[in-house]
């Protein structure tokens, strides 16, 4: 563990594992998902980034479903992933840190923030921490764990609606990534707008506004995407007469088909919650407007996760991948 400090009695901690990876770095390519970009008859550096919830703390059968994880990323050979639900004790170590142990020495650099989690099944209940890691085919350069609002009067008397979740970020190759899981209850989405805001509000304090590539933004939203949270995000919405947008990377890429990251249908770890299908996980990128280069603007994206490689589901959640131009991209 290379350097951590606290947050307001949270823990957010960053290691390296070495340098750029043993296959890709530095190289131009669009891959299967959209062929070749818009269009534009040339190959084009790109960047891949992966968005997942893990499940790895509540959810059964960790130990075959972080197999079936590893063999999805070694497939897709990405350069940044966003993890959440990825949890640690006392006891046990970091989920994200057993991930990164699995890759040759070199391949990731990574960061982990989270917050006490009352729901662990931990013999030092008082040492869980719940939240999310960043991974990236390059050093962290810095990183901050955020708390997100909290439920200050939830409509349920219940634990389940006063959680803390995280926003955590990393600059990583001159890129401002971040990492998020909101409130679950699907009644609690005038709480997820009040997060989504700070959300923004926390992107626009943070983020370099001279990156060439826009930041990105991933995690598990538990917003549909026709919700007020999601359509906000993506500038197809107002709260309290203010907008944003990023670009929603399922939409922006074209994609017709719902894409359900919920799914009970084609999930096996998915249909014991007994929830409709939904599309809940979701990659945003920056505004690419007139960026230099064509710089950040999403070309293609896919679900992950949908069909096991291992003989089992890597999650309850499918996950998303998206790639975006970088004509920066380091070599």
């Amino acid at each position: 563990m290379a350097g951590s400090h606290a947050v307001a009695g949270t823990v957010a901690w960053v290691a390296d594992q070495g340098g750029t990876g043993p296959r890709g770095a530095g190289r131009s390519r669009v891959h299967g998902m959209g062929g070749v970009a818009y269009g534009l008859g040339m190959d084009i550096p790109i960047l891949r980034v992966v968005t997942l919830n893990a499940g790895s703390c509540l959810e059964p059968h960790w130990d075959l479903r972080r197999h079936e994880i590893l063999a999805w990323l070694d497939e897709l050979d990405a350069d940044i992933v966003c993890l959440q639900e990825i949890w640690e004790d006392a006891t046990h170590e970091n989920t994200a840190d057993w991930l990164v142990s699995q890759q040759p020495v070199g391949r990731w650099h990574w960061v982990f923030g989270g917050f006490p989690f009352a729901f662990a099944r931990s013999e030092t209940p008082d040492s869980v921490r719940f939240g999310s890691a960043i991974l990236s085919r390059w050093p962290i350069d810095e990183h901050e764990l955020y708390a997100l609002p909290v439920d200050p009067d939830p409509a349920v008397d219940h634990p389940g609606w006063r959680l803390q979740f995280e926003l955590l970020r990393a600059r990583t190759a001159g890129i401002d990534v971040y990492s998020t899981h909101l409130a679950p209850p699907p009644a609690q989405a005038y709480h997820r707008l009040r997060q989504v805001h700070f959300i923004d509000d926390t992107v626009r304090a943070t983020r370099d506004p001279e990156a060439a590539c826009g930041p990105i933004l991933c995690g598990d939203f538990n917003a549909e995407h026709d919700s007020e949270e999601v359509r906000y995000l993506c500038g197809l919405a107002t709260i309290d007469g203010r907008s944003t947008y990023y670009q929603e990377a399922w939409r922006a890429a074209g994609n017709t088909d719902p894409g359900y990251t919920s799914d009970w249908r084609t999930n096996p770890m998915n249909a014991p919650f007994n929830v409709p299908m939904k599309r809940i996980d979701f990659i945003f990128a920056g505004d690419p407007f007139f960026r230099p280069q064509g710089a950040g603007l999403v070309v293609s994206a896919a679900l992950i996760g949908h069909e096991a490689r291992t003989g089992i589901h890597a999650s309850d959640h499918f996950g998303v991948t998206a790639d975006i131009r970088w004509p920066q991209r380091p070599r």
